[in-house]
Protein backbone atom coordinates (compact mmCIF):
# COMPACT_ATOMS: atom_id res chain seq x y z
CA UNK A 1 0.00 0.00 0.00
CA UNK A 2 2.58 2.67 1.03
CA UNK A 3 4.36 2.03 -2.67
CA UNK A 4 1.25 2.44 -4.81
CA UNK A 5 0.64 5.41 -2.32
CA UNK A 6 4.04 6.52 -3.48
CA UNK A 7 3.19 5.85 -6.97
CA UNK A 8 -0.01 8.08 -7.14
CA UNK A 9 1.93 10.61 -5.09
CA UNK A 10 4.66 10.75 -7.98
CA UNK A 11 1.70 11.12 -10.74
CA UNK A 12 0.40 13.68 -9.18
CA UNK A 13 3.76 15.53 -8.86
CA UNK A 14 4.74 14.97 -12.93
CA UNK A 15 1.57 16.00 -13.78
CA UNK A 16 2.15 19.49 -12.11
CA UNK A 17 5.79 19.23 -13.26
CA UNK A 18 4.16 18.47 -17.24
CA UNK A 19 2.21 21.46 -16.95
CA UNK A 20 4.81 24.01 -14.99
CA UNK A 21 7.55 22.89 -16.25
CA UNK A 22 10.20 25.50 -13.93
CA UNK A 23 12.90 25.50 -11.87
CA UNK A 24 10.54 24.96 -8.70
CA UNK A 25 8.66 21.92 -10.28
CA UNK A 26 11.88 20.31 -11.09
CA UNK A 27 12.52 21.10 -7.01
CA UNK A 28 9.24 19.23 -6.03
CA UNK A 29 10.45 16.36 -8.48
CA UNK A 30 13.78 16.23 -6.01
CA UNK A 31 11.63 16.26 -2.87
CA UNK A 32 9.58 14.31 -3.98
CA UNK A 33 12.18 11.82 -4.50
CA UNK A 34 14.18 12.22 -1.27
CA UNK A 35 11.33 11.94 0.37
CA UNK A 36 10.07 8.39 -0.79
CA UNK A 37 13.20 6.97 1.10
CA UNK A 38 13.22 9.18 4.35
CA UNK A 39 9.62 7.72 4.44
CA UNK A 40 10.80 4.35 5.22
CA UNK A 41 13.13 5.80 8.00
CA UNK A 42 10.44 7.43 9.44
CA UNK A 43 7.94 4.12 9.12
CA UNK A 44 11.36 2.18 10.62
CA UNK A 45 11.29 4.32 13.58
CA UNK A 46 7.96 4.38 14.08
CA UNK A 47 7.83 0.35 14.29
CA UNK A 48 10.64 0.22 16.70
CA UNK A 49 9.67 2.94 18.97
CA UNK A 50 12.67 5.27 18.51
CA UNK A 51 10.79 8.08 17.21
CA UNK A 52 11.30 11.46 18.99
CA UNK A 53 7.58 11.92 20.20
CA UNK A 54 4.74 9.60 20.52
CA UNK A 55 2.71 9.52 16.92
CA UNK A 56 -0.14 8.28 15.83
CA UNK A 57 -0.27 4.31 15.26
CA UNK A 58 -2.09 1.91 12.88
CA UNK A 59 -0.71 4.54 10.10
CA UNK A 60 2.56 4.87 8.28
CA UNK A 61 4.22 8.12 8.61
CA UNK A 62 2.64 9.55 5.38
CA UNK A 63 6.01 11.80 5.01
CA UNK A 64 6.05 12.09 1.26
CA UNK A 65 2.26 12.41 0.68
CA UNK A 66 2.25 15.01 3.06
CA UNK A 67 5.56 16.62 1.86
CA UNK A 68 4.36 17.59 -1.16
CA UNK A 69 0.88 19.51 -0.33
CA UNK A 70 2.50 22.66 0.73
CA UNK A 71 5.10 22.93 -1.82
CA UNK A 72 2.86 22.17 -5.27
CA UNK A 73 0.05 24.62 -3.53
CA UNK A 74 2.72 27.48 -4.10
CA UNK A 75 4.00 25.96 -7.46
CA UNK A 76 0.24 26.07 -8.82
CA UNK A 77 -0.74 29.14 -6.81
CA UNK A 78 2.07 30.92 -8.19
CA UNK A 79 1.25 29.72 -12.16
CA UNK A 80 -2.05 30.82 -12.02
CA UNK A 81 -1.14 33.95 -10.63
CA UNK A 82 1.44 34.68 -13.21
CA UNK A 83 -1.21 33.88 -15.85
CA UNK A 84 -3.63 36.32 -14.42
CA UNK A 85 -0.20 39.35 -14.03
CA UNK A 86 -0.41 39.82 -10.22
CA UNK A 87 3.04 39.51 -9.46
CA UNK A 88 2.56 40.08 -5.42
CA UNK A 89 0.56 36.93 -5.34
CA UNK A 90 2.88 35.06 -7.67
CA UNK A 91 5.69 36.09 -4.98
CA UNK A 92 3.47 35.12 -2.87
CA UNK A 93 3.02 31.22 -4.46
CA UNK A 94 6.92 31.48 -4.55
CA UNK A 95 7.15 31.83 -0.61
CA UNK A 96 5.06 29.44 0.15
CA UNK A 97 6.96 26.26 -2.54
CA UNK A 98 9.71 27.19 -0.70
CA UNK A 99 8.28 27.45 3.13
CA UNK A 100 6.49 24.22 1.92
CA UNK A 101 10.14 22.34 0.62
CA UNK A 102 12.40 23.89 4.10
CA UNK A 103 9.27 22.08 6.34
CA UNK A 104 9.70 19.11 4.51
CA UNK A 105 13.58 18.83 4.21
CA UNK A 106 13.52 19.64 8.00
CA UNK A 107 11.64 16.60 8.52
CA UNK A 108 13.94 14.60 6.58
CA UNK A 109 17.01 15.65 8.25
CA UNK A 110 15.11 14.82 11.51
CA UNK A 111 14.65 11.22 10.28
CA UNK A 112 17.86 10.94 9.27
CA UNK A 113 19.33 12.28 12.18
CA UNK A 114 17.96 9.47 14.78
CA UNK A 115 18.01 6.57 12.54
CA UNK A 116 20.94 4.34 13.76
CA UNK A 117 23.29 3.45 12.02
CA UNK A 118 23.05 6.61 10.11
CA UNK A 119 21.95 5.96 6.85
CA UNK A 120 24.38 6.76 3.84
CA UNK A 121 22.39 6.89 0.61
CA UNK A 122 19.36 8.29 2.02
CA UNK A 123 21.68 10.75 4.01
CA UNK A 124 23.49 11.52 -0.03
CA UNK A 125 19.73 11.59 -1.30
CA UNK A 126 18.68 14.08 1.05
CA UNK A 127 21.73 16.22 0.44
CA UNK A 128 21.28 16.29 -2.97
CA UNK A 129 17.60 17.59 -3.13
CA UNK A 130 18.22 20.28 -0.56
CA UNK A 131 21.20 21.63 -2.32
CA UNK A 132 19.13 21.92 -5.50
CA UNK A 133 16.23 23.83 -3.59
CA UNK A 134 18.38 25.91 -1.22
CA UNK A 135 20.34 27.00 -4.52
CA UNK A 136 17.01 27.36 -6.22
CA UNK A 137 16.03 29.53 -3.56
CA UNK A 138 19.13 31.50 -3.48
CA UNK A 139 18.19 32.71 -7.12
CA UNK A 140 14.80 33.56 -6.89
CA UNK A 141 14.18 34.77 -3.55
CA UNK A 142 14.79 38.70 -2.17
CA UNK A 143 15.78 38.89 1.09
CA UNK A 144 12.79 39.81 2.96
CA UNK A 145 11.27 36.57 1.82
CA UNK A 146 14.29 34.51 2.82
CA UNK A 147 13.46 35.51 5.93
CA UNK A 148 10.40 35.11 5.93
CA UNK A 149 10.99 31.62 5.27
CA UNK A 150 12.87 31.37 8.05
CA UNK A 151 10.77 32.37 10.33
CA UNK A 152 7.93 29.80 9.59
CA UNK A 153 10.61 27.25 9.35
CA UNK A 154 11.88 28.91 13.22
CA UNK A 155 8.05 29.18 14.45
CA UNK A 156 7.09 24.97 13.39
CA UNK A 157 10.32 23.89 15.30
CA UNK A 158 9.05 26.36 18.39
CA UNK A 159 5.42 24.98 17.95
CA UNK A 160 6.60 21.17 16.88
CA UNK A 161 8.46 20.72 20.11
CA UNK A 162 5.52 22.07 22.21
CA UNK A 163 2.55 20.61 20.87
CA UNK A 164 3.77 16.88 20.05
CA UNK A 165 4.93 16.42 23.59
CA UNK A 166 1.53 17.80 24.81
CA UNK A 167 -0.50 15.79 22.02
CA UNK A 168 1.06 12.74 21.65
CA UNK A 169 -0.64 10.27 19.58
CA UNK A 170 -2.69 12.87 18.04
CA UNK A 171 -0.40 12.97 14.78
CA UNK A 172 1.80 10.97 12.24
CA UNK A 173 4.96 12.70 11.42
CA UNK A 174 3.10 13.64 7.93
CA UNK A 175 -0.02 15.23 9.17
CA UNK A 176 2.66 16.91 11.91
CA UNK A 177 4.08 18.46 9.12
CA UNK A 178 0.55 19.85 7.04
CA UNK A 179 -0.95 20.79 10.81
CA UNK A 180 1.53 22.59 12.25
CA UNK A 181 3.46 23.94 8.87
CA UNK A 182 -0.30 25.29 8.33
CA UNK A 183 -0.48 26.96 11.55
CA UNK A 184 3.10 28.16 11.90
CA UNK A 185 2.44 29.80 8.53
CA UNK A 186 -0.70 31.55 9.67
CA UNK A 187 0.81 32.74 12.89
CA UNK A 188 3.73 34.63 10.59
CA UNK A 189 1.28 36.46 8.03
CA UNK A 190 -0.62 37.23 10.95
CA UNK A 191 2.69 38.77 12.38
CA UNK A 192 3.77 40.19 9.30
CA UNK A 193 0.77 41.96 8.50
CA UNK A 194 0.08 43.43 12.13
CA UNK A 195 3.42 44.79 11.77
CA UNK A 196 2.78 46.34 8.30
CA UNK A 197 -0.84 48.11 8.64
CA UNK A 198 -2.04 49.89 5.61
CA UNK A 199 -5.43 51.11 5.99
CA UNK A 200 -7.58 49.79 2.92
CA UNK A 201 -5.03 47.09 2.24
CA UNK A 202 -6.33 43.37 2.41
CA UNK A 203 -9.43 42.07 3.12
CA UNK A 204 -11.39 41.60 6.17
CA UNK A 205 -12.05 38.01 5.96
CA UNK A 206 -8.74 36.92 5.50
CA UNK A 207 -7.55 38.72 8.74
CA UNK A 208 -10.82 37.37 10.33
CA UNK A 209 -8.92 34.01 9.73
CA UNK A 210 -5.68 34.61 10.60
CA UNK A 211 -6.61 35.96 14.24
CA UNK A 212 -9.35 33.25 14.93
CA UNK A 213 -7.21 30.58 14.36
CA UNK A 214 -3.82 31.96 15.90
CA UNK A 215 -6.43 33.19 18.80
CA UNK A 216 -7.68 29.10 19.23
CA UNK A 217 -4.56 27.98 18.96
CA UNK A 218 -2.74 30.39 21.39
CA UNK A 219 -5.94 30.16 24.07
CA UNK A 220 -5.18 26.37 23.45
CA UNK A 221 -1.41 26.59 24.83
CA UNK A 222 -2.07 29.62 27.80
CA UNK A 223 -4.79 26.64 29.33
CA UNK A 224 -2.55 23.38 28.96
CA UNK A 225 0.02 25.25 30.62
CA UNK A 226 -2.44 26.42 33.15
CA UNK A 227 -4.02 23.22 34.05
CA UNK A 228 -0.57 21.06 34.31
CA UNK A 229 -0.66 23.00 37.95
CA UNK A 230 -4.44 23.24 38.03
CA UNK A 231 -6.78 20.38 38.50
CA UNK A 232 -9.39 21.43 35.56
CA UNK A 233 -12.23 19.15 36.37
CA UNK A 234 -13.25 21.45 39.52
CA UNK A 235 -16.29 24.37 39.10
CA UNK A 236 -13.36 26.82 40.14
CA UNK A 237 -11.11 26.26 37.11
CA UNK A 238 -14.29 25.76 35.26
CA UNK A 239 -15.17 29.57 36.19
CA UNK A 240 -11.01 30.65 35.57
CA UNK A 241 -11.45 29.38 31.98
CA UNK A 242 -14.47 30.77 31.12
CA UNK A 243 -13.26 34.30 32.17
CA UNK A 244 -10.23 33.94 31.02
CA UNK A 245 -11.42 32.98 27.38
CA UNK A 246 -13.52 35.92 27.78
CA UNK A 247 -10.22 38.33 28.61
CA UNK A 248 -8.39 36.80 26.54
CA UNK A 249 -11.26 37.14 23.53
CA UNK A 250 -11.91 40.64 24.51
CA UNK A 251 -9.10 41.92 25.70
CA UNK A 252 -6.11 40.50 22.80
CA UNK A 253 -8.54 38.99 19.99
CA UNK A 254 -11.11 41.68 19.36
CA UNK A 255 -8.22 44.70 19.71
CA UNK A 256 -5.55 42.84 17.29
CA UNK A 257 -8.87 42.19 14.98
CA UNK A 258 -9.85 45.96 15.11
CA UNK A 259 -5.91 46.83 14.74
CA UNK A 260 -6.24 45.31 11.24
CA UNK A 261 -9.38 45.70 10.13
CA UNK A 262 -9.69 48.96 11.38
CA UNK A 263 -13.41 49.16 12.56
CA UNK A 264 -15.07 47.73 15.59
CA UNK A 265 -14.58 43.67 14.87
CA UNK A 266 -18.25 42.47 16.37
CA UNK A 267 -20.15 45.62 14.28
CA UNK A 268 -18.85 44.63 11.10
CA UNK A 269 -19.35 40.76 11.32
CA UNK A 270 -22.93 41.42 12.32
CA UNK A 271 -23.47 43.93 9.44
CA UNK A 272 -21.53 41.42 7.20
CA UNK A 273 -23.74 38.27 8.36
CA UNK A 274 -27.14 40.06 7.28
CA UNK A 275 -26.00 42.24 4.66
CA UNK A 276 -28.74 40.50 2.20
CA UNK A 277 -31.88 38.69 2.51
CA UNK A 278 -29.48 35.84 0.91
CA UNK A 279 -27.60 35.98 3.43
CA UNK A 280 -30.11 35.37 5.98
CA UNK A 281 -31.93 32.79 4.73
CA UNK A 282 -28.84 31.05 4.32
CA UNK A 283 -28.04 31.39 7.96
CA UNK A 284 -31.25 30.20 9.08
CA UNK A 285 -30.66 27.02 6.52
CA UNK A 286 -27.24 26.09 8.18
CA UNK A 287 -28.94 26.60 11.71
CA UNK A 288 -31.12 23.98 10.74
CA UNK A 289 -28.82 21.58 9.62
CA UNK A 290 -26.80 22.39 12.54
CA UNK A 291 -29.79 21.49 14.70
CA UNK A 292 -29.98 18.32 12.26
CA UNK A 293 -26.35 17.26 13.34
CA UNK A 294 -27.08 17.70 16.73
CA UNK A 295 -30.16 15.43 16.47
CA UNK A 296 -28.14 12.56 15.00
CA UNK A 297 -25.71 12.58 17.80
CA UNK A 298 -28.51 12.52 20.61
CA UNK A 299 -30.20 9.94 18.68
CA UNK A 300 -27.57 7.89 18.43
CA UNK A 301 -26.42 8.19 21.85
CA UNK A 302 -29.96 7.15 23.38
CA UNK A 303 -29.76 3.66 21.03
CA UNK A 304 -26.57 3.17 22.69
CA UNK A 305 -27.76 3.77 26.36
CA UNK A 306 -31.28 1.57 25.13
CA UNK A 307 -28.85 -1.44 23.08
CA UNK A 308 -25.32 -1.82 25.09
CA UNK A 309 -22.83 0.86 26.18
CA UNK A 310 -20.22 -0.97 23.74
CA UNK A 311 -22.31 0.26 21.00
CA UNK A 312 -19.90 2.28 18.44
CA UNK A 313 -21.73 4.12 15.50
CA UNK A 314 -21.01 2.30 11.92
CA UNK A 315 -19.56 3.62 9.14
CA UNK A 316 -22.64 5.01 7.59
CA UNK A 317 -23.53 6.47 10.86
CA UNK A 318 -20.46 8.78 10.54
CA UNK A 319 -20.85 9.58 6.83
CA UNK A 320 -24.77 11.37 7.77
CA UNK A 321 -22.24 13.97 9.05
CA UNK A 322 -20.57 13.53 5.66
CA UNK A 323 -24.49 14.61 4.03
CA UNK A 324 -24.78 16.69 6.32
CA UNK A 325 -21.64 19.11 5.36
CA UNK A 326 -22.20 18.65 1.53
CA UNK A 327 -25.84 20.20 2.09
CA UNK A 328 -24.37 22.62 4.17
CA UNK A 329 -21.69 24.04 1.65
CA UNK A 330 -22.68 23.66 -1.58
CA UNK A 331 -25.52 26.47 -1.48
CA UNK A 332 -22.64 28.70 0.36
CA UNK A 333 -20.67 27.51 -2.94
CA UNK A 334 -23.40 29.05 -5.10
CA UNK A 335 -24.84 31.69 -3.65
CA UNK A 336 -22.42 33.47 -1.16
CA UNK A 337 -19.09 32.19 -0.62
CA UNK A 338 -17.80 34.73 1.38
CA UNK A 339 -20.66 34.31 3.56
CA UNK A 340 -19.48 30.79 3.29
CA UNK A 341 -16.28 31.40 4.09
CA UNK A 342 -16.66 33.54 7.14
CA UNK A 343 -18.95 30.83 8.49
CA UNK A 344 -16.18 28.07 8.19
CA UNK A 345 -14.32 30.55 10.61
CA UNK A 346 -16.48 30.85 13.17
CA UNK A 347 -17.38 27.07 12.50
CA UNK A 348 -13.56 25.76 13.19
CA UNK A 349 -13.05 28.27 16.22
CA UNK A 350 -16.28 26.90 18.22
CA UNK A 351 -15.11 23.38 17.26
CA UNK A 352 -11.68 23.32 18.61
CA UNK A 353 -13.42 25.26 21.53
CA UNK A 354 -15.99 22.93 22.22
CA UNK A 355 -12.85 20.25 21.93
CA UNK A 356 -10.91 22.65 24.86
CA UNK A 357 -14.13 22.56 27.13
CA UNK A 358 -14.13 18.26 26.37
CA UNK A 359 -10.30 17.68 26.65
CA UNK A 360 -10.31 19.52 30.25
CA UNK A 361 -13.57 18.71 31.40
CA UNK A 362 -15.14 22.02 31.59
CA UNK A 363 -18.18 22.37 33.97
CA UNK A 364 -20.70 22.23 32.94
CA UNK A 365 -20.63 20.25 29.58
CA UNK A 366 -17.24 18.88 29.22
CA UNK A 367 -18.40 15.66 30.94
CA UNK A 368 -21.26 15.28 28.84
CA UNK A 369 -19.56 15.82 25.34
CA UNK A 370 -16.75 13.62 26.52
CA UNK A 371 -19.78 10.85 26.66
CA UNK A 372 -22.06 11.86 23.27
CA UNK A 373 -18.50 12.05 21.12
CA UNK A 374 -17.00 8.55 22.61
CA UNK A 375 -19.60 6.66 20.49
CA UNK A 376 -17.83 7.93 17.12
CA UNK A 377 -14.80 7.33 18.18
CA UNK A 378 -12.87 5.24 15.25
CA UNK A 379 -8.92 4.34 15.42
CA UNK A 380 -7.87 7.51 13.96
CA UNK A 381 -8.80 9.34 17.36
CA UNK A 382 -6.43 7.54 19.50
CA UNK A 383 -4.39 10.29 21.50
CA UNK A 384 -6.43 12.94 23.73
CA UNK A 385 -8.17 14.83 21.14
CA UNK A 386 -10.54 14.15 18.83
CA UNK A 387 -9.72 15.58 15.93
CA UNK A 388 -11.99 13.79 12.91
CA UNK A 389 -14.84 16.24 12.98
CA UNK A 390 -12.08 19.03 13.10
CA UNK A 391 -10.35 17.65 9.67
CA UNK A 392 -13.71 17.23 8.11
CA UNK A 393 -14.86 20.92 8.52
CA UNK A 394 -10.93 21.85 7.26
CA UNK A 395 -11.29 19.33 4.31
CA UNK A 396 -13.92 21.49 3.79
CA UNK A 397 -13.20 24.75 4.02
CA UNK A 398 -9.39 24.81 2.99
CA UNK A 399 -10.23 25.06 -0.85
CA UNK A 400 -12.89 27.81 -0.30
CA UNK A 401 -9.51 29.54 2.01
CA UNK A 402 -7.09 28.73 0.17
CA UNK A 403 -8.81 30.02 -3.41
CA UNK A 404 -6.66 32.52 -4.97
CA UNK A 405 -9.52 35.21 -5.19
CA UNK A 406 -7.03 38.11 -6.23
CA UNK A 407 -5.86 36.07 -9.10
CA UNK A 408 -9.48 35.04 -10.35
CA UNK A 409 -10.63 38.47 -11.53
CA UNK A 410 -13.97 37.10 -12.22
CA UNK A 411 -14.40 35.30 -9.29
CA UNK A 412 -13.44 31.81 -10.57
CA UNK A 413 -10.31 30.54 -12.38
CA UNK A 414 -10.71 29.33 -16.54
CA UNK A 415 -10.85 25.46 -17.07
CA UNK A 416 -10.83 22.65 -14.12
CA UNK A 417 -9.85 25.43 -11.70
CA UNK A 418 -13.71 26.75 -11.53
CA UNK A 419 -14.03 24.00 -9.88
CA UNK A 420 -11.22 24.96 -6.56
CA UNK A 421 -13.80 25.36 -4.49
CA UNK A 422 -15.62 22.68 -5.01
CA UNK A 423 -12.60 20.34 -4.13
CA UNK A 424 -13.58 19.61 -0.55
CA UNK A 425 -16.90 18.88 -1.44
CA UNK A 426 -15.98 16.62 -4.48
CA UNK A 427 -13.47 14.65 -2.41
CA UNK A 428 -14.60 14.37 0.92
CA UNK A 429 -18.30 15.02 0.58
CA UNK A 430 -18.99 12.99 -2.47
CA UNK A 431 -16.26 10.75 -3.36
CA UNK A 432 -14.85 9.55 0.48
CA UNK A 433 -18.64 9.30 1.42
CA UNK A 434 -19.69 6.99 -1.25
CA UNK A 435 -16.61 4.96 -1.38
CA UNK A 436 -17.37 4.22 2.63
CA UNK A 437 -21.14 3.56 1.99
CA UNK A 438 -20.84 1.60 -0.94
CA UNK A 439 -17.56 -0.47 -0.01
CA UNK A 440 -19.02 -1.32 3.23
CA UNK A 441 -21.92 -2.89 1.90
CA UNK A 442 -21.74 -4.27 -1.19
CA UNK A 443 -17.78 -3.95 -1.78
CA UNK A 444 -16.07 -7.53 -2.53
CA UNK A 445 -13.26 -7.24 -4.64
CA UNK A 446 -10.40 -5.41 -2.04
CA UNK A 447 -7.75 -3.76 -3.63
CA UNK A 448 -4.31 -5.55 -2.30
CA UNK A 449 -3.41 -4.99 1.15
CA UNK A 450 -6.20 -2.66 2.15
CA UNK A 451 -9.74 -3.00 3.64
CA UNK A 452 -10.92 -0.74 0.65
CA UNK A 453 -12.80 -1.87 -2.42
CA UNK A 454 -12.69 -1.65 -6.16
CA UNK A 455 -16.32 -1.22 -6.24
CA UNK A 456 -16.58 1.68 -3.98
CA UNK A 457 -13.26 3.70 -5.75
CA UNK A 458 -15.04 2.77 -8.85
CA UNK A 459 -18.42 4.16 -7.39
CA UNK A 460 -16.91 7.37 -6.04
CA UNK A 461 -15.50 8.25 -8.98
CA UNK A 462 -18.92 7.64 -10.83
CA UNK A 463 -20.40 9.68 -8.05
CA UNK A 464 -17.94 12.63 -8.30
CA UNK A 465 -18.57 12.72 -12.65
CA UNK A 466 -22.21 12.83 -11.67
CA UNK A 467 -21.82 15.94 -9.37
CA UNK A 468 -19.27 17.75 -11.52
CA UNK A 469 -22.23 17.46 -14.22
CA UNK A 470 -25.07 19.06 -11.19
CA UNK A 471 -22.62 21.62 -10.45
CA UNK A 472 -22.35 22.54 -14.44
CA UNK A 473 -25.97 22.78 -14.16
CA UNK A 474 -26.55 24.70 -11.14
CA UNK A 475 -23.41 26.85 -10.85
CA UNK A 476 -23.33 29.42 -13.92
CA UNK A 477 -20.07 30.39 -12.90
CA UNK A 478 -18.51 27.28 -13.67
CA UNK A 479 -17.29 26.96 -17.17
CA UNK A 480 -14.56 23.93 -17.83
CA UNK A 481 -13.50 24.66 -21.17
CA UNK A 482 -13.58 21.40 -22.42
CA UNK A 483 -10.88 19.86 -19.92
CA UNK A 484 -12.88 17.03 -18.80
CA UNK A 485 -10.43 14.72 -19.54
CA UNK A 486 -7.99 16.56 -16.35
CA UNK A 487 -11.12 16.42 -14.16
CA UNK A 488 -11.58 12.75 -15.01
CA UNK A 489 -7.94 12.07 -14.38
CA UNK A 490 -7.94 14.10 -10.88
CA UNK A 491 -11.17 12.74 -9.73
CA UNK A 492 -9.66 9.42 -10.22
CA UNK A 493 -6.21 9.74 -9.06
CA UNK A 494 -7.45 11.06 -5.95
CA UNK A 495 -9.84 8.39 -4.88
CA UNK A 496 -7.43 5.97 -5.46
CA UNK A 497 -5.13 7.56 -3.04
CA UNK A 498 -8.02 7.55 -0.64
CA UNK A 499 -8.14 3.45 -1.55
CA UNK A 500 -4.45 3.53 -0.11
CA UNK A 501 -3.84 5.76 1.74
CA UNK A 502 -3.31 6.01 6.30
CA UNK A 503 -3.17 9.37 6.84
CA UNK A 504 -6.45 11.63 7.50
CA UNK A 505 -8.31 11.29 3.87
CA UNK A 506 -10.63 14.35 4.86
CA UNK A 507 -7.51 16.52 5.11
CA UNK A 508 -4.94 15.08 2.53
CA UNK A 509 -7.84 14.33 -0.14
CA UNK A 510 -9.23 17.77 -1.07
CA UNK A 511 -5.55 19.64 -1.02
CA UNK A 512 -4.95 17.01 -3.38
CA UNK A 513 -7.99 17.86 -5.41
CA UNK A 514 -7.55 21.43 -5.30
CA UNK A 515 -3.65 21.13 -6.46
CA UNK A 516 -4.93 19.15 -9.74
CA UNK A 517 -7.25 21.15 -10.47
CA UNK A 518 -5.81 24.49 -10.12
CA UNK A 519 -3.01 23.17 -12.49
Amino acid sequence: PVLVESLLVFVVVLSVHAVVWDRFSWCAVALALQAFYVQFKWDRLLQLGGAVFQFRGAANSGLLPASMVIPLLGVVMKERCRAAGIVYFERFGVVVASTGMLLALFLSVLAVGITKPVPTNTCILTGIAGSIIIYTMKHSLTVSEVIEVLEVLLIFVYLSMILLYLLPRCFTPGEALLVLGGVSFVLNQLIKRSLNVIEGRGDPIDFFLLVAVVGVILLGLFFTVLFIFLDSGTWISSMFFHMMTAVLGLGVIMPWLYRLIQRNPLFWLLQFLFQTQTRLYLLLYWTFLAASACGVVFYQNAKRSSESKKHQASTITRKYFHFIVVATYVPGLIYDRQLLYVAAVLCLAVFIFLEYIRYFRIKPFGQTLRHLLSLFLDERDSGPLILTHIYLLLGMSLPVWLFPRSCAPKGTLPGAGALVPYSGVLAVGVGDTIASVFGSTMGEIKWPGTKKTFEGTMTAIFAQIIAVALILIFDSSVNLNSSYAWILASVSLVSLLEAYTTQIDNLLLPLYLQIMLMA
